[in-house]
């Protein structure tokens, strides 16, 4: 049954994970398995709730309860569901609710690159991009274009973050994904290490004279490749480069040099993760 709880005092202890704490708190890297998440719209925390991840409390507006979110309410058993106007929402949270509704779940632990990678053809490796929304749509794209599992570098964004994973509506919880290192400075070396002893070829995306085509026979043909991506204003390191045993770039017209990381990862899904 559910638990309706009107909000009358913004500073309840119980709003501060919707209300106060930052998304490193929400995190808790003292204490990894009290981490939290906020998921929010209705499909992103159905998509939540469907892997398996469990919920905390619900924050949401009062027309939401018996409206748009009703199954997700009756999906969340008897956890509080702290409601009030949109007005009141707005006001507590200090942004605009997407379709009105918040939920708070726990965290799981992070499975390993090699547990996830086990089985896998393609994945994206993701070089310390750092900015939730391109993070959130390259996930998406993954997720829709033949990605078998994402790792990221330890300078990454959090996939868990409310933006990033608003912005990928929910596919964060879809394709597998793991960190790749633990520290900042087992990337590349160790990590590149890592995905050749996995059985993977690197292909890094990268604007270079000696990059080969995205098109080119030679990547389709490869029986597991890593598509390496870089962050959003330097690309790819140098060092990440010269590891990779391909360089690979997107043909471009009208004068045009170079892509969004987010566009430029959803062609080359595309491309080398037909089946």
């Amino acid at each position: 049954m559910a638990n309706i709880i009107e909000i009358t005092d913004f500073s309840a202890p119980e709003l501060d994970v919707y209300a106060r704490l930052t998304e490193g708190q929400l995190k808790n890297r003292a204490e990894p398995e009290k981490g939290l998440f906020i998921a929010e719209s209705p499909k992103v925390i159905d998509r939540a709730l469907d892997a398996g991840y469990v919920p905390v409390s619900l924050l949401m507006e009062r027309k939401h309860v018996d409206g748009q979110a009703k199954e997700i309410v009756e999906r969340c058993g008897d956890v509080p569901v702290y409601t009030s106007d949109l007005d009141v929402l707005t006001q507590l949270t200090g942004f605009q609710l997407t379709r009105g509704v918040l939920c708070a779940m726990r965290r799981r632990p992070i499975p390993t690159a090699r547990e996830i990678c086990k089985n896998a053809r393609r994945i994206a490796v993701l070089e310390d991009i750092m900015n939730p929304t391109n993070l959130g749509a390259i996930f998406r794209s993954a997720a829709a274009l033949n990605m078998d599992a994402v790792l990221l570098t330890p300078a990454c964004c959090d996939p868990l973050y409310r933006r990033a994973v608003r912005v990928s509506m929910g596919t964060v919880f879809q394709i597998p994904w793991a960190q790749i290192g633990q520290e900042v400075g087992d990337w590349p070396r160790s990590g590149m290490a890592e995905l050749r002893a996995m059985g993977f070829k690197t292909a890094a995306m990268a604007l270079r004279d000696d990059s080969c085509s995205v098109d080119d026979p030679a990547l389709c043909a490869q029986e597991r490749l890593a598509i390496v991506l870089g962050t959003e204003g330097d690309g790819l390191s140098d060092r990440t480069i010269a590891d990779c045993d391909y360089t690979v770039r997107i043909p471009m017209s009208h004068g045009v040099d170079s892509l969004n990381v987010a566009a430029a990862s959803a062609v080359a899904f595309w491309q080398l993760g037909k089946k």
